[in-house]
């Protein structure tokens, strides 16, 4: 079941949750992990004909077909000036229980996968800024800096969310 479905009644969430952390430009971003199936390095793309430009085309991965989301792209997010081009970016494989379809979004970098305590997600916020629940809520990430704790803000998106509004996979 994908993320924002699990975690719309507050009674149901549980006390911890894992994510994926990327990149995308400069910004942190997370998916549940469990949408994720694995992550791979950046590959040759086979581009398709009269398709919207988010979709970057296909690849053979172990043999089977995978369509290809540029992430960045899809969610308007600017690329860093000084973007190395393909050097760092990853294919993160979805789950098929998700998409239906082979498919994979592509990201600037993928971070670690880690887990977090509710209590460490603003839900609140996030229905400010994404009426749709594209953003199911933004954690803080408390990191070390110089002796002294600070927070990092992740963004966690609903992939499925997003893809079924690009018309990429079916409610």
């Amino acid at each position: 079941m994908p993320a924002e479905n699990r975690h719309e009644d507050p009674a149901d969430l549980p006390e911890k949750i894992q994510v994926v952390e990327f990149l995308l430009g400069k910004e942190h971003y997370a998916i549940d992990l469990y949408d994720v199936k694995e992550v791979v390095d950046y590959t040759t793309i086979t581009r398709l004909p009269d398709t919207p430009t988010y979709i970057k085309g296909i690849m053979d991965l172990r043999g089977e077909i995978t369509t290809l989301i540029d992430l960045r792209e899809r969610l308007n997010v600017a690329a860093e000036k000084n973007h190395d081009g393909d050097d760092n970016q990853r294919i993160i494989v979805l789950d098929e229980k998700l998409t239906g379809v082979k498919m994979g979004v592509i990201v600037d970098d993928v971070l670690s996968v880690s887990t977090f305590d509710q209590a460490d997600v603003d839900r609140s916020s996030a229905s400010l800024y994404n009426d749709d629940a594209a953003v199911i809520g933004i954690i803080r990430k408390k990191v070390r800096v110089r002796d002294q704790e600070i927070s990092d803000l992740i963004v966690w998106i609903g992939i499925s969310r997003i893809l079924r509004d690009a018309g990429c996979i079916k409610s």
